[in-house]
């Protein structure tokens, strides 16, 4: 799409925002507004560069005459390419899921009951790397471990704002194998062992991409469980489904009721057929661009979390910071952000 359609879409959907009885829809509202804020950043770039270039075209003629006005046509000559870049990653071709919300899988791995409790640790930085973001963060089932971690939980992460960075657009990166490396509680020698969790990231799409067959389906109640096997409540309001055709499972037992916990689970099924279905088209389409839904393979090693060095390391981009307390609090955005850059990076060079 030209720059000029851009500017024209944008421009319509400002006027169909300010028109009260589109609001009456708030999902069809929300999704006009994800889309102008969205073109938002397009816009005002491409109105400064604009105004650059006409403000350099007026200060070089005054120049000519005024030698005081030399400086400022210097300034504004290194702001208008500056622009034309910025606009031009601003062009690139979008993800369509950035602005969506998430489903986020994390599963123990080789390590046993180390594995567990880093995979606890894991799902506590996530849920305060929301907190941070003004996200809400739902977690929608897991099986605890004896010593209190996880051998596997998955979590709801959805945004609050119409904004067109989404949860999806951060942490569609963390997908794949995390690597600790720590003297464990278990280990009376003091020894530093490895052992690692796989991080799985679906987006949530709001349309229907994925039609699922009932007869595909089996469906299982349970009583729902707390941590240490305590009762949430005293029927059998969990619920299980199985996809046949796949193999995929999901649980779900936080809802109040069956019916909710099932409408949930039958969400995240959703998501993970999408995915798999976009996975399955990008490796037949022998696509160029990166995959960004990962297995859990030790091929697929994504981050180490250094524990007696104080460092992470991503190895997709070579990132390193002995930071790691804060990391593990939280404080993923540096992470995040070097993962980004190299993207858009790869996506200019037309990688």
């Amino acid at each position: 799409m030209t720059l000029d359609a851009l500017l024209a879409e944008h421009a319509e959907l400002e006027a169909k925002l300010a028109d009260p009885s589109v609001h009456a829809d708030q999902a069809g509202a929300r999704k006009l507004g994800k889309r102008y804020a969205e073109l938002t950043p397009i816009v005002k770039t491409a109105r400064e560069l604009e105004q650059a270039k006409s403000d350099l075209e007026t200060a070089r003629e005054l120049a000519a005459e005024d030698s005081t006005f030399a400086e400022e046509a210097e300034e504004l000559a290194k702001a208008v390419p500056a622009l034309e870049s910025k606009l031009t990653e601003l062009l690139l071709p979008r993800d369509p899921h950035d602005g969506a919300d998430v489903v986020l899988e994390i599963k123990s791995g080789e390590g046993g009951e180390e594995s567990a409790l880093f995979a606890g640790d894991l799902l506590r930085m996530y849920l305060r790397y929301a907190e941070r973001h003004g996200w809400k963060a739902e977690v929608l089932d897991g099986t605890d471990s004896d010593l209190g971690g996880f051998k596997d939980v998955t979590v709801a992460i959805k945004s609050r704002t119409d904004t067109p960075d989404g949860v999806w657009s951060r942490l569609k990166y963390e997908g794949g194998v995390h690597r600790v490396q720590r003297v464990p509680v278990t280990e009376s020698q003091g020894r530093i062992h490895t052992s690692a969790a796989g991080v799985l990231v679906f987006p949530e799409t709001e349309d229907v991409e994925i039609e699922i067959d009932e007869n595909d389906l089996r469906v299982d109640v349970f009583r729902s469980s707390g941590k240490g096997g305590q009762s949430v409540n005293t029927t059998d309001s969990a619920v299980r489904i199985t996809h046949l055709p796949t193999g995929i499972v999901v649980s779900c037992q936080n809802e109040r009721s069956q019916l909710q916990n099932k409408a949930r689970a039958m969400q995240v099924l959703q998501a993970r057929l999408t995915a798999l279905a976009e996975e399955k088209q990008q490796q037949e389409a022998s696509d160029a661009r990166r995959v960004q839904i990962r297995t859990v393979d030790r091929s697929e090693r994504v981050r180490t979390y250094n524990f007696p060095e104080s460092r992470i390391s991503d190895h997709r981009v070579g990132y390193k910071a002995h930071n790691l307390d804060q990391v593990l609090d939280g404080d993923l955005d540096a992470v995040l952000d070097a993962l980004a850059a190299a993207d858009r990076a790869e996506r200019l060079a037309g990688g």
